[in-house]
């Protein structure tokens, strides 16, 4: 797709289709068409209250109306006062799904007013052209098209011109990361197994210009992995781990980003009923989200120094599966007891959080879709945050403000560690009936050190179960956004 800002006021535009938000409770018609005579009809539908404004409400006129030449789309921005990106990229995915349910040359996008237009900018390109691809990947008929042309349309401001331009093309490039990490999770199982997807990684990040190391079981063996070996013997497919490299920050401090990857869980021997293995294909959100992100970084271009591991395996029930009272031995040399084959997230975690301490970063982050427990805690749109580090806790937590994805930091203390002793072992995977969040989240701790870490448990917001109007149903690519405006603040901060 190509993306564009145009600068110019809307008279001096002609365009197939044109999409224009409204703010809900406002009595006057966006500046930009108060002069044309599309203004003035809009004025007339909200006056009359057939014009809403919420966030996610879509009303399409119809026929010629200048400057379009086939029809405007008018959409909801929420209220004025709460509008901000996390707005923005709701309202894009909405009207991008909306638009894309036909072929398109050409669709023009108002820039809502903002106080922020080059944030806002960014956010709406972003969930425009997510909202272009749907969820339907082995469809006979495609149901979404990619516009050819997308246009975001701003009055002339030499002032903003650069960095308007500037903000256009991050939102094309984060969202394409964020299709990336969607395409990944809605893949069906059978055709990612370990190896595959770890050979599409690597593809995608050669393309990309990250350095790329794929592990293949001798390898991991050799590496003493053994949570991940552990796992993975109930499979006849091996396991993969890939390291990712992106250096561009020169003697600036890097961060390490650890993704989960299983992509099929069965819950192994402690087997799982059949609907909840309905979604099981998007265990490896995390470890698709780390490639996403270091993707965006690079084709940004940003001066810093990242590095990401994608640690994949399937968790199946085949005969060398292991055991309830296995005991296990992780790379950093701890003994973990097995007591629910189906907390198997936490055990390739330890190996891959181990392995990437090692190697000295400033600061670690790990996302995983790992525990159940948390969508009890805080639900389905928001991911528990865990930190060693209230600095890096903070930072994160604003990263997810500034997208409008949502964290919520839930307790670390001490007294969990007591959920996960073992009497045969250093420490068992699973904690007693409560806090299961937070016992999962305390042994993953267990394999930092001193090391500054965040853990995302992305149960809850990596997938969503039904569609509606700014989401579709199926894997969300989350925090994609929030990781790119992670990296971006570093910058500003040094």
């Amino acid at each position: 797709m190509n993306v564009q800002s145009i600068r110019r006021s809307l008279s001096a535009i002609e365009t197939p289709w044109l999409a224009l938000g409204i703010f809900e409770g406002e009595s006057e018609p966006p500046l930009a068409v108060r002069e044309l005579a599309l203004g003035e009809w809009i004025g007339r539908l909200v006056a009359a209250k057939e014009l809403s404004g919420g966030l996610g409400d879509l009303t399409p006129l119809l026929g010629a109306h200048t400057p379009a030449t086939e029809g405007v789309l008018i959409f909801g921005l929420g209220p004025k006062a709460r509008f901000d990106a996390g707005a923005a990229f709701a309202a894009g995915v909405a009207v991008g799904k909306r638009l894309a349910g036909k072929p398109r040359e050409s669709v023009s996008v108002v820039l809502p007013e903002a106080d922020r237009p080059d944030v806002i900018a960014s956010a709406l390109v972003e969930g425009l052209i997510v909202g272009t691809q749907g969820p339907g990947l082995r469809k006979t008929e495609p149901s979404r098209h990619p516009f050819g042309t997308l246009q975001l349309i701003s009055p002339p401001n030499e002032a903003l011109e650069a960095d308007l331009a500037a903000a256009v093309e991050r939102g094309g490039i984060v969202g394409q990361a964020v299709n990336l990490a969607r395409e990944l999770t809605n893949t069906p199982p059978s055709e990612k197994p370990p190896t595959k997807l770890a050979a599409r990684a690597a593809e995608v990040a050669v393309a990309a210009g990250l350095g790329v190391s794929v592990w293949d079981e001798p390898k991991i063996r050799e590496e003493q992995f053994g949570g991940l070996l552990g796992v993975a013997a109930g499979s006849a497919e091996p396991p993969a781990f890939v390291v990712l490299d992106y250096r561009q920050g020169g003697d600036r401090p890097t961060l390490a980003l650890v993704g989960k990857g299983v992509t099929f869980d069965s819950g192994g021997l402690s087997l799982k009923p059949s609907a909840s293995m309905e979604d099981m294909k998007s265990d490896m959100t995390g470890a698709a989200v780390v490639l996403a992100t270091l993707v965006a970084v690079a084709q940004l271009k940003l001066p810093v120094n990242l590095v990401g591991y994608m640690v994949m395996t399937e968790n199946m029930t085949g005969g060398k599966a292991m055991k309830l009272g296995d005991v296990l031995s992780i790379r950093n040399g701890k003994t973990v007891e097995v007591l629910n084959t189906d907390a198997e997230g936490r055990l390739i975690l330890a190996d891959a959080l181990s392995y990437a301490v090692e190697q000295k970063p400033a600061r670690v982050l790990n996302l995983a879709t790992l525990t159940g427990a948390c969508l009890v805690a805080v639900g389905t749109k928001i991911a528990g945050l865990f930190s060693n580090d209230d600095s890096f806790a903070q930072e994160v937590q604003d990263a997810g403000r500034q997208t409008g994805e949502r964290t919520w930091r839930l307790p670390l203390d001490e007294d969990f560690k007591d959920a996960i002793k073992s009497q045969v072992a250093d420490l068992k995977n699973v904690g007693g009936k409560w806090g299961g969040a937070s016992t999962a989240a305390k042994f993953l701790e267990q394999f930092v050190g001193q090391t500054a870490w965040v853990h995302l448990d992305i149960a809850g917001p990596s997938w969503a179960d039904a569609d509606s109007a700014t989401r579709d149903a199926g894997g969300t690519g989350c925090f994609v956004r929030t990781l790119v405006a992670l990296v971006e603040a570093s910058l500003r901060k040094q």
